[in-house]
């Protein structure tokens, strides 16, 4: 480890000597799929054979506001990469509210927060041939410490690779900015997660642009069921809910739709809506038959404890549509679900490898961890 001490620029660049650059892998916004990249760009790099390891300098997603239970995606990666690095090493910065509020009040003073970074940085390159490194949940998270994602990039010498959702050509604006904001150290751009809809038009015509401003697209990667979506199951066992009706739990949400509005309207609104479950009151009968008739609902989810009628009971399970049931307000199980789904399942093995054949396939790796 680099002697730190008798160092007391925190500006300067580090002074671990890692063979390869760091490549940090940003993004645009919360939940793009950043962490699956991420490691299954490092489950790539080890096949290339390098001696690859991880750093996420800021964790985000912690369960408790205090930051006493860390982020699960350094430990992940631990597992997988079969690293022996402390966690404390892994993530030195715990991102959590509890910490901003103390940054404001100024009692976490940003330049010995950069310092804790660097020493874990060096710690970890000292043992590895390149370090890929996760950004926060957004590029500006870190700001008010003066360790955005940007800064990160300075501190340690990296370069970045901005993950991007994309739906519409008006996105570009997000990548430009976010572009700007990095500079030289921007390595390029993957769009992931895009739908059949969009993926011609951002090849077409969104990516030349891009390269045309200088902005290197390393890959389009295609929305995939499997990553984008959680089971009826898997969104049942995270709710804590209880199942009412017991069938297709095997069917994927991709998102939610809340059912506040009367009988027609919601009907209208179903029908245009796609692999959805409906979050309403127990007690909403109409809105109940409504989802019930939609062919792109999943799942149905009852607020507030109350049971639905034996008649909507028999319904669902003659069309077998599963019914949940939560003991939490509709707001708040709103906010539950879709922190649920944006999380899809980008945190076990199965995705990664599943993401890994999707870069090799979609994107110019190779390129990428060559430049």
């Amino acid at each position: 480890m680099t002697d730190t001490d008798t160092d007391t620029d925190t500006d300067s660049e580090p002074t671990a000597d890692s063979s390869q650059p760091p490549i940090l892998v940003a993004s645009l916004e919360e939940s793009t799929g950043k962490t699956a990249i991420a490691l299954a760009l490092a489950s790539l790099a080890r096949e290339r054979g390098e001696d690859v390891g991880y750093m996420k300098p800021k964790g985000t997603r912690l369960q408790s506001n205090v930051g006493k239970t860390l982020d699960e995606d350094p430990m992940l990666a631990k597992e997988l990469l079969e690293l022996e690095a402390e966690i404390h090493d892994l993530e030195p910065v715990v991102y959590s509210p509890t910490f901003v509020e103390q940054a404001i009040r100024g009692r976490e003073q940003p330049d010995e927060i950069r310092e804790r970074v660097r020493e874990a940085f060096d710690e970890l390159a000292a043992d590895h041939d390149r370090l890929i490194l996760e950004g926060g949940g957004s590029y500006d998270v870190g700001e008010i410490v003066e360790l955005a994602d940007a800064d990160l990039a300075e501190l340690l010498d990296a370069r970045v690779l901005l993950v991007a959702p994309y739906e519409v050509p008006g996105d570009a604006d997000d990548v430009l900015a976010a572009a700007r904001t990095f500079g030289d150290r921007l390595a390029g751009v993957v769009f992931n997660n895009v739908s059949d809809a969009a993926y011609d038009g951002l090849e077409t015509d969104v990516v030349p642009f891009l390269e045309g401003r200088g902005i290197p697209v390393h890959g389009v990667i295609p929305s995939e069921r499997t990553l984008s979506g959680v089971t009826v199951a898997e969104l049942a066992n995270e709710l804590g809910a209880s199942t009412l009706v017991d069938a297709g739990d095997d069917a994927y949400v991709e998102r939610f739709t809340v059912g506040a509005m009367g009988a027609d309207s919601a009907l209208r609104h179903f029908r245009r809506t796609k692999d959805a479950a409906v979050i309403t009151g127990g007690d909403r009968a109409e809105i109940h038959t409504a989802a019930l008739e939609a062919p792109g609902v999943r799942c149905l989810i009852l607020t507030g404890g109350h049971r639905p009628s034996g008649a909507i009971v028999g319904q669902a399970t003659e069309k077998e549509m599963p019914i949940l049931s939560v003991q939490t307000d509709t707001l708040a199980t709103v906010e539950r679900a879709e922190d649920v789904v944006r999380s899809g399942r980008t945190r076990d093995a199965e995705t990664v490898e599943r993401m890994a054949e999707l870069l090799a396939d979609h994107a110019t790796v190779d390129e990428l961890l060559e430049e």
